[in-house]
């Protein structure tokens, strides 16, 4: 029932989460859009699109938002921000949350600001100072709280400012190397109007490239964006029942063996060999079904922390309630699985002859090979499988998982085996009797050697490889700046403000790095297509287009003549400068090029500042993305890009907060457009987010493991009637209490080790394959903790063996066989 419940509540956890959310999603997409359509650009908008945006909607309002340095004058602090720059009456539904309520209204007439409640609390603000962006200051009318379709923790990374729309170009941030993007937010009368007006513009629309979002949109993209929030959870909950299912299968084997004598005389009375397994099949079913019940119940239940655990990361108001789907799910699938993994031992029952209750006394008949216990067995493969697929909607990921399950539980089966022989074959005579004794429980007959070692190997595998997958998991978003040459970087430097800012970085004794300059683009050509072309020649099965993202968008490229530490091709050659026939041979991005579905020898023709530039795909590089300096999709040779309207990015290496501090202030006093970023404050930023998404990580697979530890336990402990008898019958000839619990210690202990031992080296293995194929990360498995769970797991086994037994050793032999018989 143990193993039944806390599979069942993980389930029933995770489904009535994810029922909630679907129906938060659904109730609350309007207020997340804030709006009926959303179109956005981040490209200058031409008079064309400006008369068209001008008919849409009954209501407007329109947004510029980009990322720039905040100046607080009071306390002299400055922080990277988002402003948006808002006017109009958006958001359409749902408000902007504000302290006071008013200042949502009031910071929209006259230079007023909306600054971020935990910038405010960091800095010390509060309502009435003033903070200066760009060229420009404003006055704070409030804090905010609350911003539609924007998570808290994003808060934490890049705090919002809102300013009125029409002191934004005042500020003189509105220049080359500013990525500025702008929203235009409609409010319609009806759906159809709205309906109609995309499908009457879409053909002019992705022709100057401009994004649209709906509130049916809104419900698909925020539903896509937490299925891997939802797999996740799933399959956490999925490991649950894996669990759960071993710990069933394990205690029904143990319940029918110590029953044989029961069912053998029954057999005698004349009992049916139907009715000896619908007795049995009855009592499991009903056991199923209450530890389902109690599992729904706690399941429901624990749904409740899940909101608690996870609201920082969703942008909408998380419900809870009871969800009968979710626990219809969990009752069904408990009384399944517990009729599904008890059948292979139950359907044992029908070859149990009445000459058994006499023959059981001393030995076991070996029974015959049954083909219905095979069909048992294909439908438990059956099942692992396509509730795998359930949680992956993968049939790849799916297939590989179970046949990962399956050699891990042969190659168990085969241990154990080896073993029995080793021990029966090698076991030297001359040995300490309570060591030959403990040894020889592993191969006697009724031995428990097999059943324990699939047992604790498989809840060890799936316990450690948890554990090793939720510290890639925790690696894979780490950050760090631990030997970094460059901690600090200055962007969006104009090309008349590069000798200014390298005077004032010498007067500060600090070092340039780096000067990297940032050429915009834009895609027209692949291989001699156009963007129509190309949508028209990538269309995938499903509708979709595979490849037109490439002419999507700006990009934002460098030139330079050697690679950086941070890069390293893996296809083609790197050619530093323009050929001598002036062939440009271009490099990009690994992952980018992937995506935009081009190879090395490919042709691209960028617009670069309205000048086609001709190239050829030379290589392709991998890129190492978690450092600090600046890398790009796209990198050319020297020699093309020189004369083309460009910005820079300096890279510098500041040493104390007082120094970092004194820098920022100087560089807003004199490049009020340059943003500056040390890399400390992004790591102090990010720590917050860190840490909440490695208690997440942590919260889920710890439910699982500890349904492992339970399931690992519960075996063993159910396993103790194995020995009972035979524990009884020395204490009878006179062995003494130290003797009898040294024999079940060394058992246990030595059983455990085994088991434990090839748990960790299959866990090993499937978190390696997980690492490097599925989480593309570098696999190098801390040691330390292994070596905690080779020690632990087999000392918890025979602390667990002994403990169980005790009552052989409390009470006098004759009380113990009563009662066994």
């Amino acid at each position: 029932m143990s193993s039944i419940i806390l599979g069942i509540a993980a389930l029933v956890a995770v489904y009535s989460f994810k029922a909630n959310l679907q129906r938060d999603i659904d109730e609350q997409a309007k207020t997340l859009t804030g709006a009926d359509l959303i179109v956005q650009s981040r490209r200058v908008i031409s008079p064309a699109v400006t008369r068209l945006l001008d008919t849409l909607g009954t209501v407007r309002a329109k947004e510029k938002n980009f990322v720039s340095m905040l100046y607080f004058i009071k306390g002299e602090g400055s922080r990277l921000v988002e402003v948006k720059a808002l006017e109009g009456a958006y958001p359409f539904y749902g408000t902007i949350q504000t302290k006071p309520v008013a200042a949502a209204q009031t910071f929209r007439t006259g230079r007023k600001a909306l600054v971020d409640h935990t910038l405010m609390v960091q800095y010390q603000a509060k309502t009435g100072d003033s903070i200066k962006i760009g060229k420009l200051s404003f006055m704070i009318e409030g804090n905010l709280e609350g911003v539609p379709g924007q998570a808290g923790i994003t808060s934490s990374i890049t705090p919002v400012v809102y300013i009125p729309l029409e002191y934004l170009e005042k500020t003189g941030l509105t220049q080359l190397g500013s990525r500025i993007q702008t929203r235009y937010f409609y409010q319609y009368n009806d759906i159809a109007s709205l309906n109609k007006d995309l499908k009457r513009y879409k053909r002019f629309m992705d022709k100057e490239q401009l994004g649209r979002e709906t509130v049916a949109t809104k419900k698909e993209s925020t539903g896509r964006a937490f299925k891997n929030l939802n797999e996740f959870l799933a399959l956490s909950g999925f490991i649950a029942l894996l669990l759960g299912c071993i710990g069933v299968g394990t205690s029904i084997q143990v319940y029918i063996k110590e029953k044989l004598a029961v069912i053998a005389t029954l057999r005698c009375l004349g009992l049916s060999t139907i009715e000896a397994f619908l007795i049995y099949l009855i009592q499991v079913m009903v056991i199923g079904l209450l530890g389902a019940i109690t599992g729904a119940l706690l399941g429901t239940a624990l749904q409740f922390l899940l909101p608690l655990v996870l609201k920082d990361f969703i942008p909408l108001e998380l419900s809870v309630g009871i969800s009968w789907s979710a626990i219809g799910q969990g009752l069904a699938t408990g009384l399944f699985i517990s009729v599904l993994f008890a059948l292979p031992s139950l359907i044992s029952v029908r070859s149990i002859s009445p000459l058994n209750a006499i023959r059981v006394s001393f030995e076991w008949s070996k029974p015959k090979r049954d083909i219905l216990k095979w069909f048992v067995y294909l439908l438990i493969i059956g099942f692992v499988y396509s509730f795998t697929y359930l949680q992956m909607h993968d049939t790849a990921k799916s297939l590989a998982f179970l046949i990962g399950i399956l050699i891990a539980f042969l190659l168990l089966v085969g241990q154990s085996k080896l073993l029995m022989l080793i021990l029966q074959k090698m076991i030297p005579a001359s040995i300490a009797y309570v060591w030959r004794q403990g040894f020889a429980n592993l191969y006697r007959p009724n031995n428990q050697t097999m059943l324990l070692t699939v047992a604790i190997g498989l809840s060890t595998l799936f316990i450690v490889t948890l554990y090793l997958v939720q510290g890639q998991l925790l690696n894979k978003v780490s950050v760090s700046g631990d030997g970094a040459k460059s901690n600090t970087v200055l962007f969006e430097v104009q090309p008349a403000q590069n000798a200014g800012l390298e005077k004032l970085l010498k007067a500060n004794k600090l070092p340039v790095l780096g000067q990297v300059p940032i050429v915009t683009m834009r895609i027209t050509e692949l291989n001699g297509k156009t963007a129509e072309q190309s949508e028209n020649s990538y269309l995938s099965k499903d509708g979709n287009d595979q490849a037109s993202g490439a002419f999507r968008g700006e990009i934002r490229a460098t030139y330079q003549k050697t690679l950086r530490n941070t890069e390293m091709i893996s296809d083609g050659k790197w050619t530093g400068n323009v050929s001598k026939f002036g062939i440009v041979y271009i490099s990009l991005e690994k992952a980018y090029a992937n995506r935009i579905k081009v190879k090395v020898g490919d042709s691209i023709v960028f617009n670069v500042q309205g000048m086609p530039v001709k190239t050829i795909v030379g290589s392709l590089r991998s890129v190492n993305w978690n450092t600090v300096e600046p890398n790009f999709r796209v990198v050319f040779p020297e020699g093309v890009l020189e004369q083309a309207p460009q910005f820079y990015v300096f890279m510098t290496h500041v040493d104390g907060t007082e120094l970092a501090a004194k820098l920022q202030s100087q560089v807003l006093k004199q490049f009020p457009n340059v943003s500056i970023v040390n890399l400390n404050m992004i790591i102090k930023a990010i720590d917050e987010l860190l840490n909440k998404i490695n208690f997440v990580i942590r919260f889920m697979a710890g439910f699982s493991m500890a349904t492992g530890w339970i399931v690992l336990l519960a075996s063993v402990i159910s396993s103790k009637g194995q020995r009972l008898k035979e524990s009884v019958l020395l204490r009878t000839m006179g062995a003494s209490r130290k003797q009898i619990m040294t024999i079940t210690g060394l058992e246990y202990l030595f059983l455990g080790f085994i088991a434990t031992a090839a748990g960790i080296i299959l866990a090993i293995f499937a978190s390696w394959t997980l690492a490097v194929f599925a989480l593309d990360s570098n696999y190098v498995p801390n040691i330390l903790p292994l070596m905690g769970f080779l020690l632990g797991i087999p000392l918890l086994v025979m602390i667990t063996g002994v403990y169980s037994s005790r009552s052989v050793l409390n009470r006098p032999p004759l009380e113990v066989l009563r009662k066994e018989s």
